[in-house]
C-alpha cells in the first residue's frame, strides 16, 4: 500500500542531525523545505554572516529554533538577539526581519489558522 508523505526533502525512517541538513554558503541564504500546505510550513535555514530578511509579515505564528550561531530578529519595534538552543515566535502580522551579525542556522515552523 502506498502512502504519499507529507514531509519532502529528507530521508524517513533514519536518525538526522538537523543542523547537517544544511550548509553554509559564502553570500547566500540557503533552505530546505520540509513540509508546506495551507496550515503548516516548516524550514530549515542557514544564514551565512551578513545576510538576512527583510521586514515582512507572515499569515500565521512564526516558530524560530536557532540550532548554530545567534540571529538578531526585529520582532515590531523590539530586537531580540537569539543564540544557539533558544527559540522565539513572531506572533502573525507582526512585521519582523532578521539578520546574520554572525552566521546561523535555524528552524522555522509558521503556523496557520485553519480556513
Amino acid at each position: 500500500m502506498s502512502q504519499t508523505s507529507m514531509i519532502k526533502n529528507i530521508a524517513s525512517s533514519e536518525p538526522l542531525v538537523l543542523v547537517d541538513l544544511v550548509d553554509y554558503e559564502e553570500g547566500r541564504v540557503v533552505s530546505r523545505t520540509f513540509a508546506q500546505n495551507r496550515s503548516l510550513s516548516l524550514t530549515l535555514f542557514a544564514f551565512e554572516k551578513g545576510e538576512g530578511l527583510s521586514s515582512h509579515t507572515a499569515a500565521g505564528d512564526a516558530f524560530v529554533q536557532i540550532l548554530d550561531g545567534q540571529a538578531a530578529i526585529t520582532i515590531g519595534d523590539r530586537d531580540v538577539l537569539v543564540k544557539t538552543g533558544e527559540v522565539v515566535v513572531m506572533p502573525a502580522g507582526v512585521p519582523h526581519a532578521l539578520h546574520a551579525s554572525e552566521r546561523f542556522k535555524m528552524l522555522l515552523t509558521v503556523i496557520k489558522s485553519p480556513e
